[in-house]
């Protein structure tokens, strides 16, 4: 049950951050598919990607990781039908919305 209720969390999230920027276009379904793509991409390619950028992150003090968050995004929208970015920075908002959107629901999650 608690997974449900994480994915469904991650679906919503996904939904604001869609609705907040301009150039995401998003269906429920896709929402709720884009929550179960991006999490495995977030499990198997992006611990790899860190490895990889190891120094340029460590260079820019963590912010390149936005940068990886934003390919993911636009990797996830390339396997998901219904879910639409218009450009590279459209993605790197969105993944900046999308991660302040997370952390307000696990903060509000805690209390």
């Amino acid at each position: 049950m608690k997974i449900f209720f994480h994915w469904l969390i991650a679906a919503l999230a996904i939904g604001i951050a869609a609705y907040i920027v301009p150039g995401v276009t998003i269906t429920f379904v896709g929402a709720l598919i884009a929550a179960i793509v991006l999490g495995a991409l977030n499990l198997f390619i992006r611990p790899i990607l860190m490895v990889l950028t190891l120094p340029i992150n460590v260079i820019t003090l963590g912010l390149f990781s936005l940068v990886i968050n934003a390919f993911l995004v636009l990797l996830a929208t390339k396997l998901v039908p219904g879910f639409d970015i218009v450009d590279f920075w459209t993605a790197l908002l969105f993944a900046l919305v999308l991660a302040i959107v997370n952390w307000v629901f696990h903060f509000w999650n805690r209390s």
